[in-house]
């Protein structure tokens, strides 16, 4: 009985989170007004489907889910501010219904995290995006109408709504089969199999930003997986962090014009830098709260026409173009803040737990709040409608915020952290509570 709940469970963990890849609706446009070859109602029926469970589940294992919840309090304060963004927003209808999403990726997230270790949410990813991956290659050879991107000639956009959609997917699939376990020999061949295929289709993407990020990730998983010194708080590793990306900022300011026209993209990255200023000036009407989740791009806001005016009477924007620039619009500066302490102490818990264990795992975290980071620099996907980002965000943080000993030799808790064996035995229930 307890395997077969549990098989219901992954199952509803991959369903779930294929839902918000948008993977279950093929053919829908990114911005989630045409749903594609599934009619509204089924994709409305499956969101709802999927917040109640969750929700039933976690109420079902309230305490567990208390302890998750106290591992970051500042993430709830923002969750909050995000949810009542209704009271100042000039389109309040709008914001109370693009908040439904916001409930819905969190409580999605929360469970996720409250229900399964590190070690398990890699695997539930590799999953979920092997299973995205293959539907996508059966669109794109199949239903070429679907799986091909009809707006840039040759690329693939598999069952997402975008070629970058897709691109973006699978470089998180990418990360997700490099932190993959191996607990069994033919698990090497597994991982081994999907990093070749993940990459080969971030090629046939054709999207420039999957492969850079693919890239940058690559270079960046290798070096903490070889070069990590384990249970040591390095300031040598930290100073070669500061010196590779300070060379990488100044390489790219200075050389910016050029590197851009190698790639084929014109210095303003496609009118996205004049969408960034005016998106900023109109911020500061209103810098502490901003405009309300969503009511800022909504259909009768005046910005978006008003930022067409520097670019094209044709074209309207649909959001900024940048995850960070997005979240001030929706909750100010105070909004960023909070969410900017969250990533902050997130991926400096990430950061430890990348070179102080050897389980490759642990590499998931570091990766992916990277991954985020970079992705969001020219799109805006943080808490833009419904998508998995928010979702994967929500559990990583709360994952990586466990109070555990993470450390894999021993030798070197005393210094660090203290083990089970060394604590009170009235503090071992504790701690083990709060795993």
């Amino acid at each position: 009985m307890k395997k077969l709940l549990l098989f219901a469970e992954i199952c509803f963990v991959v369903f779930g989170l294929t839902f918000f890849t948008g993977g279950l609706t093929p053919g829908a446009t990114t911005d989630g007004v045409d749903t594609g070859l599934v009619p509204e109602i089924v994709v409305t029926t499956v969101r709802y489907f999927i917040w109640f469970v969750s929700a039933l589940l976690l109420l079902l294992n309230g305490k567990r889910t208390l302890i998750t919840m106290r591992r970051d309090w500042v993430l709830w304060i923002l969750t909050l501010l995000v949810l009542f963004s209704f009271a100042w927003s000039d389109f309040p209808e709008w914001t109370l219904l693009a908040n439904r999403e916001m409930a819905q990726m969190t409580c999605f997230g929360l469970y996720i995290a409250t229900r399964f270790s590190l070690r398990e949410q890699v695997k539930l990813y590799a999953l979920t995006f092997t299973i995205g991956a293959i539907a996508s290659v059966l669109f794109a050879v199949g239903l070429p109408s679907v799986g091909l991107d009809v707006d840039h000639v040759g690329a693939w956009r598999g069952i997402y709504g975008h070629k970058n959609t897709f691109g973006s997917m699978m470089v998180m699939a990418f990360l997700a089969f490099f932190a993959l376990p191996v607990e069994r020999p033919r698990d090497r061949w597994i991982k081994r199999i999907g990093i070749g295929s993940t990459a080969a289709l971030i090629l046939l993407s054709t999207s420039r930003t999957a492969l850079v990020l693919a890239v940058t990730l690559l270079a960046l998983m290798l070096f903490y997986r070889h070069y990590r010194w384990r249970g040591k708080r390095s300031i040598v590793l930290g100073s070669l962090g500061v010196l590779i990306g300070g060379a990488a900022i100044v390489t790219v300011l200075t050389n910016w014009v050029a590197l851009l026209t190698a790639l084929g993209r014109d210095p303003t990255l496609t009118g996205r830098t004049y969408i960034w200023k005016v998106s900023l000036d109109y911020l500061l009407d209103r810098p502490l709260f901003g405009f309300g989740r969503s009511a800022f791009w909504s259909p009768d806001s005046p910005y978006p026409r008003a930022i067409s005016s520097y670019l094209s009477q044709a074209f309207r924007a649909p959001h900024a173009h940048n995850g960070f620039i997005e979240i001030a619009l929706d909750v100010g500066l105070i909004g960023l803040t909070l969410f900017l302490i969250c990533y902050v102490s997130g991926f400096i818990k990430a950061l430890m737990r990348a070179y102080g264990s050897k389980h490759p795992e642990h590499l998931w975290s570091l990766g992916f709040l990277t991954f985020l980071a970079l992705n969001n620099m020219t799109e805006s996907y943080m808490l833009r409608l419904a998508n998995v980002y928010w979702v994967l965000f929500i559990a990583t943080l709360l994952t990586v915020k466990q109070r555990v000993p993470i450390f894999d030799d021993e030798s070197e808790l005393p210094s660090l952290t203290r083990s089970y064996r060394e604590l009170p035995q009235a503090q071992v229930g504790k701690v083990r509570e709060q795993v």
